[in-house]
């Protein structure tokens, strides 16, 4: 991954290609160009020397090997500009496989899922895993590492870490700046991580979910420049009006696309939106594509194709100041797509750095060589029943409520079941119990508490070490028998999700790498990952993507309330409820 525009021989030969005077590496012949500057699709050639772009338009240029287009549209490599790799379940060598053919050429990812396990080290071993992949893996420098003092990570980035991250060379930005009551109470620790990347001349990126009004203004003027976190049409215009970039999200577990959709058929937001992931699972992947399926879905409602394409490739690449990516003309990375219609999005080509990488839907570059060294991360004190055993001092009671589609959970009250003073399942009242377990240095927290909107109508529990940001192990069950032997069995594999039912281990996806990462191929992933979630169906658990929900049910920066090793939160109040 580099981002220079080569050597001084290359760009003097890239100018004698591009006036005729010796042949190019590869042309794309008799395409029509998606031209992201004007607006226009432009019949003509792309001739490429040496992985970049030298000339485009009508002109007769020679070349070592000519593919013709046949009046197929050549587009720019997609930009997915905000993602967190790790909820894809796959290192960087797999993620490729998934996503390449369907047009990615690069991502930008905050880590800080692995941060927040193995700290710097982790995030260096993910960066060193990108190398020779087919697409460029950029980094933000996590901001928020912990996420919030309302549980204990694996790790702690100060100010010091984080202007050492921002001199990274895969480092684009500072990442999502979550804890917005430290910015808008101007914590000196907090707004020093900002100031760093205005020092470097980097983005900020945001993480405000339903913040308008003024509160919205202050944080805007600490020069945060983004946000994925709109959930609503009134939001998502104060941000834009405000000169952020609003970041559409459509991923596995938060879906935003339809709500804002009218904004982009009207063009209220004018230039200043682009569409991201931020947490996709690679059966969706697999099943969707990437971020060409968001193209065909914005194309669907409306949108102008080649004003569509421009946002999910110009204006993330310039607000992230990759300026030799974005646009298919002279001078730009020859990182381009090749589509048969241009409102299918369906790639028949995708060439990285000029080299085909993709062919009609199969990645064909070669894997990277080598392997990535797993270190153990999870770290479980000896455990008992009596860990799963929440006492109530009242039937009425405090409890999350879930809601499919949202990060965003509900407090609520409701009337539960008591024996020996003790909370007790019943199947027709959709309440479980929740339990966070630190899992980092065997510290013997357990917090717990109560959610409803899983559906369970079988005794049996789901677990998993991956629960955001701090990455604790996080259950949810209607018994504590359960709860342990799913907790064991994470214990086990060094972490992923499993599924436990009648004392016994249904079903189970090793993520030993941080407790977040497989190291197996993609295909095995899946196969891992239908089974877990084939198992919770079969204890009546309906919502969809029950694993990646529960994984967030341990966020403490989003409202209103969720689970942490120290207790039961309220975002909202700022404190911990009791029971």
């Amino acid at each position: 991954m580099t981002r220079s525009q080569g050597t001084l021989d290359q760009l003097q030969r890239r100018i004698r290609v591009a006036r005729g005077l010796e042949p190019a590496d590869c042309l794309l012949h008799g395409g029509q160009i998606v031209n992201v500057f004007t607006g226009q699709l432009e019949p003509g050639n792309v001739a490429i020397a040496d992985g970049h772009i030298a000339g485009v338009g009508p002109y007769d240029w020679t070349a070592r090997e000519t593919i013709s287009l046949h009046g197929h549209a050549i587009l720019p490599g997609f930009i997915d500009s905000h993602m967190h790799l790790e909820s894809t379940l796959l290192l960087p060598r797999e993620l490729a496989r998934l996503v390449v053919p369907h047009g990615t050429t690069a991502t930008i990812s905050d880590s800080h899922e692995v941060g927040n396990v193995l700290g710097i080290p982790g995030i260096e071993t993910l960066a060193h895993a990108a190398e020779g992949v087919a697409f460029d893996l950029f980094l933000t420098a996590s901001s928020c590492v912990p996420a919030a003092l309302w549980e204990h990570a694996g790790a702690v980035l100060g100010p010091d870490d984080v202007a050492n991250l921002l001199r990274h060379p895969r480092v684009l930005a500072l990442a999502e700046m979550m804890d917005f009551p430290a910015v808008l109470a101007s914590d000196p620790y907090v707004l020093a991580k900002v100031h760093l990347a205005h020092q470097a001349g980097l983005p900020v990126d945001g993480h405000a979910p339903g913040m308008v009004g003024r509160d919205l203004v202050a944080y805007a003027a600490a020069g945060i420049r983004t946000d994925h976190e709109s959930g609503t049409v009134a939001e998502a215009l104060q941000k834009a009006s405000l000169g952020m970039l609003v970041q559409i999200r459509e991923g596995s577990i938060a879906r935003n696309l339809d709500t804002l959709l009218p904004l982009l058929v009207n063009g209220s937001l004018g230039d200043d939106w682009t569409l991201v992931t931020d947490d996709i699972l690679p059966t969706d992947l697999r099943r969707f594509g990437h971020i060409d399926h968001l193209l065909r879905r914005v194309v669907e409602a409306g949108v102008d194709p080649v004003q569509a394409v421009r946002h999910a490739t110009l204006v993330p690449a310039r607000h992230y100041r990759l300026h030799d990516r974005g646009a298919v003309a002279p001078g730009y990375r020859a990182d381009l797509v090749v589509i048969e219609h241009l409102r299918e999005f369906r790639p028949m080509l995708v060439l990285k750095d000029g080299k085909i990488v993709a062919r009609e839907g199969h990645c064909v570059a070669p894997p990277p060589r080598g392997t990535v060294p797993v270190v153990p991360s999870v770290h479980l004190p000896q455990l008992a029943e009596e860990a799963f055993r929440l006492r109530l001092t009242s039937e009425t009671v405090p409890v999350l409520r879930i809601q499919p589609g949202s990060l965003v959970t509900l407090r609520e009250t409701h009337e539960v079941c008591r024996s020996d003073g003790h909370w007790t399942w019943q199947p027709e009242r959709d309440v479980v119990l929740l339990a966070s377990i630190e899992r980092h240095r065997a510290t013997g927290n357990v917090g717990l508490g109560l959610a409803t909107g899983f559906g369970f109508h079988r005794p049996g529990a789901l677990a998993s070490s991956v629960a955001h940001d701090s990455h604790n192990v996080i259950v949810a069950g209607t018994n504590a028998r359960d709860m342990l032997v799913a907790v064991r069995a994470l214990a086990e594999t060094g972490g992923g999700f499993v599924t436990v039912s009648d004392g016994t281990v249904r079903a189970r996806l090793p993520l030993p790498f941080a407790g977040l990462l497989s190291t197996e191929p993609v295909e095995r992933v899946e196969a891992g990952l239908a089974a877990v979630e084939a198992a919770a169906a079969e204890l009546g658990v309906t919502v969809p993507c029950p694993f990646g929900i529960l994984s967030f049910l341990a966020l403490s920066v989003i409202p209103e309330v969720r689970i942490t090793d120290q207790g039961f939160f309220d975002v909202v109040g700022q404190r911990f409820l009791g029971y």
